[in-house]
């Protein structure tokens, strides 16, 4: 017999770590687990296929003590994924209402447990089935036995002899004694043994459940007291049933023998049927042959008409490809290309390019490649669309000549004498779009057509728009009839040239404005007519890298190739590959290449009359550089960067020339007073102001830095040219400064930085010269003054009186001295102070000037007296203040 599985130690070692590792508040103990499959079926029904598939379970029982209260749990474990077991279910012991064993189980080995405190009594408890009865008797005989020990009674029980139970347990006391030694050890087995026959004499059977049994089968006379009289009645009644059974079947004979000769009957007539069964089955046998030959031979016919059908289908498509209308190769190979048969070239360049894509290999079947009349139909084609190609190649480069030539020849399409003439090139553009589809064919047949084509078309344009700019701009110059103004310089007297410079040059200005607003939108569509009209096949038209970055040599140099491409947005898929790119912007500057001269000639033009006007010229270009979004051609803004980039160069000359001439100042005799540049300077500046639109800011203030840098530089040059007379030079240069440039410094934020430098510049000078006035009047005053201060860094206050030359005696003569003919000193400082500066505006502010910084420093004076000398009385500040504040 196999060994059951509440004798596995390991199995219960698992049950325990999974009761452990589960279980809170005290350590429980496994008395018995065993192995079970459970189901689950539904009261008085039967159950469902699903519902009783069994599912494998082991059940462990757990007791734990609590004083005197012993606490049993009943636990369902399960396996999980992994093979280890982990609870699933709990049931309390003290609960258990019923055991009942299914009778529809006639092994006897499932049974059901009921508990009082489930919360859903109609759903039917679950079944648990054991291997085998010894199984279910020792888990039953487990559970009561604890339920007997906790509750004092016994669970209702169903479908099981509690005296069988009891028999049971009485036979299998040692086996059950042999396992609890086996597992408890040697001194638990006299225990379990006690305990096991306590529980099955003892328990399973009271003593009145006993007496009751007995008085029952009182009540019942068998019969059996005496073996012999006993097997002499069964002799009797066997023997009596023997008879009877003999009787019934001599009765039955007449009945058993008319079933005989039915039975032969039928024998005969099945054997009959077999007969002619075997007969029909071999008739059937070779009419099945017969039907199935003729289906097969009915399915090759059927086969072979529906290839015959589909092989003429697929040779009349074919030959239909491989056919070329008569009207087709007429218009492709001598077809006019005027712009009434366009329609007809137009389909025929539709029917070949299908033509051409049926027979590519990618687009045909396989089997149909290498027949020699495909072969030479493609051959055929491809000396078609060749011909074609190169008689409609031919045409159109003739055709953009001839427009533009005539064009050309028409004056009136052109600028003259007192009549400016805008370009309009929508006739033009028109003529051109009615061979738009024509050279999108011309791509798809041949692309490398379109290089010729390209060239053709921007040599042709390039003519006609540098006459047209070259025309425009002559028109414009000599229209505009400014008074030249000589140039503005910064190294003549002050008012030599104010006269002159006067003059309004501001319709230089806009010639180039006007240059600009006819030209830069033409170029721009005729860029965008381009990309779009050659096949580019590109939206819009981005400049990549700085658009200032051009040769000085021409727009759209070859090193500048690069800083231009095509792209619709930032999408990779609708970008050119660098060889379209490269084409492209070849074909741009052949087409916009030498405009840009006349451009140039008009900047140098309104440079020679007014340098300034490089400033508005500046600020125009920069609006329409700003205005050029990514949807403009880049190779025009290629051309502006380049434009302003001139304008800048022309105008840092003009700056250049200024600055050299306010350097040649330091190389003259000694000068005093104002110099010329600074008032002149006031005066370029404003017209500087003048010029200013928007966006030229930058400009202005670059020349405003240089220039007067240099200034404040020769400056401070001839200052140090005559040291004796420096600080005057460079206060009355610095206020002059301040005075020409003030309303301006309120408006311009570079200029308010100068005025602010030139403040501290002009206070700094003021001091100094003050400084040197007061020490020649005051010189023995501030000489004692400067002995007490040498004196004190090396010795006390109180000793100084006591050095020679520093004694008390010495400082009342210093100061009977000074003040016995303070009028006369001061009235000398201020004809010195007035002696050698030329601007008379600037003495009152001087002369205060002076009196303040003689007071402060006759203050400090008085507060050293006071430290040396503490019981001297010498004049105070404010008397000294009331005796110079007539004067």
């Amino acid at each position: 017999m196999a060994r059951s599985s509440a004798d596995d130690m390991e199995l219960r070692r698992a049950c325990q770590a999974a009761v452990d590792g589960s279980s809170a508040g005290g350590k429980h103990k496994v008395v018995l687990s065993i192995r079970v499959a459970k189901s689950r079926g539904v009261w008085g029904k039967s159950a469902k296929l699903g519902r009783q598939m069994a599912k494998p379970r082991v059940l462990a029982i757990t007791t734990k003590s609590k004083g005197q209260r012993t606490k049993a749990l009943l636990r369902v474990l399960k396996y999980s994924t992994g093979g280890v077991l982990e609870p699933a279910k709990l049931y309390k012991l003290k609960h258990l209402s019923k055991v009942e064993v299914i009778q529809n189980d006639p092994s006897g080995c499932t049974f059901t447990l009921g508990f009082d405190n489930l919360r859903s009594q109609s759903v039917a408890p679950p079944q648990w089935t054991m291997r085998n009865k010894d199984d279910r008797n020792r888990l039953l005989l487990c559970i009561l036995n604890l339920f007997k020990e906790i509750m004092g009674r016994l669970p209702k029980v169903v479908g099981v002899d509690v005296v069988e139970m009891a028999i049971w347990a009485k036979e299998n006391t040692p086996a059950m004694s042999k396992q609890m030694k086996t597992e408890n050890g040697p001194d638990d087995s006299g225990m379990a043994e006690s305990d096991s026959t306590v529980t099955v004499e003892k328990d399973l059977v009271s003593q009145a459940e006993e007496e009751d049994m007995e008085a029952l089968l009182g009540t019942y006379l068998m019969g059996i007291g005496e073996a012999e009289a006993f097997s002499e009645r069964l002799k009797r009644e066997f023997l009596a049933l023997e008879a009877a059974n003999v009787h019934a079947l001599l009765e039955s004979e007449p009945l058993i023998e008319e079933v005989l000769y039915g039975l032969e009957d039928a024998t005969l007539c099945v054997d009959d049927i077999d007969e002619w069964l075997g007969i029909f089955n071999v008739k059937l046998r070779h009419m099945r042959e017969d039907i199935e030959s003729i289906e097969s031979r009915n399915n090759t016919l059927e086969l072979q008409t529906a290839n015959n059908k589909l092989l003429t289908k697929e040779l009349d498509r074919l030959l239909e490809c491989l056919h070329i209308p008569n009207e087709i190769a007429e218009c492709l190979t001598d077809g006019s290309f005027g712009e009434a048969h366009m329609v007809k070239i137009i389909e025929a360049c539709e029917w070949l390019s299908r033509a051409i894509n049926v027979l590519e290999g990618q687009n045909l079947a396989l089997q149909y490649t290498n027949m020699r009349a495909v072969k030479e139909k493609r051959a055929e084609l491809k000396i078609l669309k060749s011909t074609f190609v190169r008689r409609a190649s031919e045409f159109l480069r003739n055709y953009f000549a001839s427009l533009v030539d005539l064009m050309l020849s028409d004056k009136n399409n052109f600028s003259q004498r007192g009549q400016l003439k805008r370009p309009d090139h929508a006739d033009l553009r028109y003529n051109y779009r009615s061979y738009a589809r024509l050279l999108q064919h011309l791509k798809g047949l041949d692309k490398s057509c379109l290089g010729p084509l390209r060239k053709a078309y921007c040599h042709s344009l390039n003519l006609l728009l540098r006459r047209e700019a070259r025309e425009y701009a002559n028109e414009l110059r000599s229209n505009t009839k400014p008074t030249r103004s000589s140039t503005f310089s910064l190294e003549a007297p002050v008012g030599s040239n104010l006269t002159a410079n006067s003059t309004d040059t501001s319709s230089v200005s806009e010639v180039y404005s006007k240059m600009l607003t006819v030209f830069i939108p033409l170029l721009v569509d005729e860029s965008s007519f381009f990309a779009h009209f050659m096949c580019f096949d590109i939206p819009m038209l981005l400049l990549h890298g700085d658009p200032t970055n051009v040769s000085n040599n021409g727009i759209g140099a070859s090193e500048n190739h690069q800083n231009l491409t095509y792209a619709n947005g930032t999408d990779a898929k609708t970008s050119h590959s660098l060889d379209d790119t490269m084409a492209l912007n070849e074909a741009l500057q052949e087409l916009l290449d030498g405009i840009q001269e006349d451009f140039h000639a008009v900047i140098e033009w309104g440079c020679k009359i007014d340098p300034l006007c490089c400033i508005s010229m500046h600020g125009t270009t920069e609006r329409y550089l700003s205005g050029q979004k990514a949807d403009t051609a880049g190779f025009v803004r290629l051309l502006l960067g380049e434009l302003e980039s001139r304008i800048s160069v022309q105008f840092r000359r003009y700056v250049d020339e200024a600055c050299h001439q306010i350097e040649k100042n330091e190389r003259n005799v000694r000068q005093m007073g104002v110099l010329p540049f600074i008032p002149r300077f006031a005066t370029l500046a404003t017209r500087m102001e003048q010029y200013i639109q928007g966006q030229s800011r930058d400009l202005v203030d670059q020349a405003y830095t240089k220039i007067v840098s240099i200034m404040f530089v020769t400056m401070e040059k001839i200052a140090q040219a005559d040291p004796k007379y420096a600080d005057i030079v460079l206060f009355e240069n610095y206020a002059a400064f301040q005075n020409s440039l003030y309303d301006l410094a309120n408006v311009v934020p570079i200029l308010a930085k100068f005025y602010h430098q030139a403040s501290e510049l002009y206070e700094q000078a003021c001091t100094r010269h003050i400084n040197m006035v007061i020490y020649i009047h005051f010189e023995k005053l501030f000489l004692f003054a400067r002995r007490i201060e040498e004196c004190l860094q090396s010795s006390p206050a109180e000793e100084i009186p006591f050095i020679v030359g520093l004694s008390k005696v010495d400082l009342r003569k210093t100061l009977k001295s000074t003040f016995s003919g303070l009028d006369k000193s001061a009235n000398a400082m201020y004809k010195k102070l007035q002696k050698n500066v030329t601007s008379e505006e600037l003495m009152p502010s001087l002369w205060e000037k002076c009196k303040k910084e003689f007071l402060d420093k006759y203050d400090t004076f008085i507060q050293l007296v006071a430290k040396v000398y503490p019981k001297e009385t010498i004049p105070s500040v404010v008397e000294i203040r009331d005796l110079l504040t007539p004067m």
